[in-house]
């Protein structure tokens, strides 16, 4: 590994050399260019920082355009990223571009791509493609990179490797193409792009990494990403620069014995303490109260209650002030203190890209109507995307949501995104004129990861959070540049139903993105005010983040022992939670209930293991048998039951047998190397 690094540091150390073959093209007033070694080069840079070195090699295009190389190398892992800028500086319109395009050719025989689908439709289902077959295509131009697919590519020629991502939470397209001795990949977004920029404009490709490894089989690639990605790519925890450790949160919104759709549109001034207090007593505080979609008065002055689609979270999103009939005065002010006086953090609901009622937005709140594009939802509804592409549509919406978290002290801000903006981006562009296919997209993706980089400044600045919630309807939003602003609370909207489908997500969406969370409850659909909760649901959620969401007041039924347990446990476990990943057990659909699911999490460099197992529903078989891949042959290890305490000896390399008494129950085990 140690030469396989070298050579990577060698390369990134010469780019300066080669940037003629640079592996990326665009297409400017019709000329297509590959790399950047017929452009005059104007200036260079470099810094340091955090394990990454970082060279800046900016060029000049045509006497207007100023294009600008952002070449990165983490020289822990020889991972090495690019971002390339294109900037007009002048007075007057530049040419046109087209196709931002990064292109890779691989040497090796047997080319594989292994990956995983996206959220929604394919709920992480991962697939396994022969390049050798037939090539491989990827497009999404729904405007939520991750939803359907998923732009996390792990492929495999010869005896070696690569990782490739791309980091943009817009339109993207990837193709693999194999000719027999050679594997080609191109990455490109925008998925389409033809456009002019205006004086003082800049557009910009994804951030395109290339992490290459050395050995093709076995688990080896799979954990190097996950160290690379928790050490270099994953936010900090605080403007102190911790690094972010696993965390639980409660959601206390189907506790006001009020009638609620989904969120915390029920919560109020007199709901929160006596759930809180109870939530305390009975050893059950969160390090977050969880504060959803719901809490804001409506643009006409109403407060949404659930009582109608009009009335409900989602049709009066827009004001970001707080509802005063169920948050008079600074009501809300003093539960955020309340939670940090007992050891607890507060996480806030918000939606920037979506507005409603826009007439009373103009009349009430100074917006402006014309930052607002109607866009049909399935159901025929009028629904509005918010433009903070437009500067002073972009400054009105981050002030207000600046000003909310900065008044209420709340330490995560916590977005979603309930629109697939892609058609309305192309609507938009048409609004541009001639040439500008592309645009929209352009500046509303560097809007909103310049309105993540603000907020997150905000919340730091008073001892917040220097990361925040990425959900977008679920997992739209975790591409790799938005994964170095926020996590997944949730991975989908649909980890809050099944257990199937939380253990079918775990066992393919953490290789790939090990920072995330699940909830604690198994519901009947996406919102069940009760649900079901016990020890097997909740080790199919023991994950790095642990979202509680419990009736402590309003539920008879609770068994709080069993929810205590639950908790203590996760808390015994969750130092191996950013641990190298095994999965033993093939994958399974989420509604495929017939087999074991097993997994292993491995820290201490190999020295401990956690292992879950679980008979699911419909398994007919009472015994699971393996080995495990972690300890090497002859080897002894000690293995401890969890649930009993009995501790055995064994050796690396012997089959171990575990009996089940019964379908749908768990057992979690302990493995440490003598």
């Amino acid at each position: 590994m140690e030469e396989y690094v070298r050579r990577a540091a060698d390369a990134f150390d010469n780019a300066e050399n080669n940037l003629g073959s640079f592996p990326f093209s665009f297409v400017y007033e019709g000329k297509k260019y590959r790399g950047f070694g017929g452009l005059p080069l104007l200036e260079t840079r470099e810094e340091a920082a955090d394990g990454r070195r970082t060279k800046y090699f900016d060029f000049d295009l045509d006497g207007i355009v100023r294009v600008t190389l952002k070449l990165g190398f983490w020289t822990g892992f020889g991972a090495t990223e690019w971002t390339v800028f294109f900037e007009n500086r002048s007075g007057t319109d530049s040419g046109v571009f087209e196709s931002l395009c990064t292109r890779l050719e691989f040497e090796g025989a047997l080319p594989m791509v292994d990956g995983i689908m996206g959220d929604h439709d394919n709920f992480y289902r991962p697939y396994t493609h022969d390049l050798t077959r037939a090539p491989l295509h990827f497009y999404n131009d729904s405007g939520r990179a991750t939803h359907v697919t998923f732009p996390y590519f792990d492929l495999k020629a010869g005896r070696g490797g690569a990782m490739l991502a791309i980091g943009w939470a817009g339109s993207w397209r990837a193709d693999f193409t194999f000719d027999g001795q050679k594997t080609v990949y191109e990455a490109e977004t925008p998925a389409r792009l033809h456009t002019f920029l205006k004086p003082g404009e800049t557009i910009r490709s994804a951030l395109s990494l290339l992490f290459p490894y050395p050995e093709r089989e076995g688990n080896a690639a799979a954990n190097l990403w996950r160290r690379w990605f928790i050490r270099c790519n994953m936010p900090k925890a605080n403007a102190a620069g911790d690094p972010l450790r696993p965390f639980s949160t409660a959601f206390l919104a189907y506790d006001t014995g009020r009638h609620n759709t989904d969120g915390s549109i029920s919560e109020a001034y007199d709901s929160w303490k006596p759930s809180m207090d109870k939530m305390i007593a009975e050893g059950l505080k969160a390090d977050f109260r969880w504060f959803d979609a719901g809490w804001y008065a409506a643009p006409d002055g109403t407060s949404p209650d659930g009582s109608s689609w009009e009335k409900d979270w989602y049709a009066t999103v827009g004001t970001w002030e707080l509802d005063p009939k169920k948050w008079p005065g600074d009501s809300f002010r003093q539960s955020t203190d309340y939670a940090r006086a007992n050891g607890m953090k507060t996480l806030m609901w918000f939606e920037p890209e979506r507005v409603s009622m826009v007439d009373a937005l103009v009349k009430n709140h100074g917006y402006d109507p014309g930052w607002a594009k109607i866009q049909k939802d399935p159901g025929g509804r009028h629904r509005y995307a918010n433009n903070i592409g437009d500067p002073a549509c972009y400054r009105w919406t981050v002030d207000r949501i600046k000003k909310t978290l900065r008044e209420n002290r709340v330490e995560m801000y916590r977005e979603d995104n309930n629109i697939d903006a892609g058609a309305q981006w192309r609507g938009m562009d048409a609004e541009e004129g001639e040439n500008r296919e592309g645009i929209t997209e352009m500046k509303l993706i560097t809007a909103h990861y310049a309105m993540w980089d603000e907020i997150l400044r905000c919340t730091e600045s008073y001892g917040g959070c220097s990361f925040c919630d990425s959900c977008a309807s679920g997992g739209g939003r975790n591409d790799l540049e938005s994964m170095r602003r926020g996590v997944p609370l949730l991975r989908s909207d649909f980890d809050r139903t099944t257990t199937g489908m939380r253990l079918s997500m775990t066992t393919s969406f953490n290789r790939w993105i090990p920072f995330c969370g699940a909830n604690t409850r198994e519901q009947a659909g996406q919102v069940d005010m009760k649900g079901r909760t016990d020890q097997y649901v909740w080790r199919a959620s023991y994950l790095p983040i642990l979202n509680m969401s419990v009736q402590y007041l309003h539920d008879e039924t609770i068994d709080f022992d069993v929810l205590r347990a639950g908790f203590e446990e996760w808390k015994s476990i969750r130092e191996y939670l950013l641990g190298d990943f095994y999965v033993h057990t093939p994958w399974r659909a989420p509604a495929d209930l017939s087999g074991f699911v097993a997994y292993s999490y491995v820290i201490g460099d190999g020295k401990r293991a956690v292992l879950f197992l679980f008979r699911q529903e419909r398994c007919d078989e009472e015994v699971f048998r393996f080995t495990p891949p972690y300890i090497p042959a002859g080897e002894s290890y000690t293995l401890r039951d969890a649930d009993t305490g009995e501790t055995v000896l064994r050796r690396g390399g012997e089959e171990i047998s575990f009996s089940f008494s019964a379908p749908r129950t768990s057992k979690l085990l302990f493995l440490e190397k003598k």
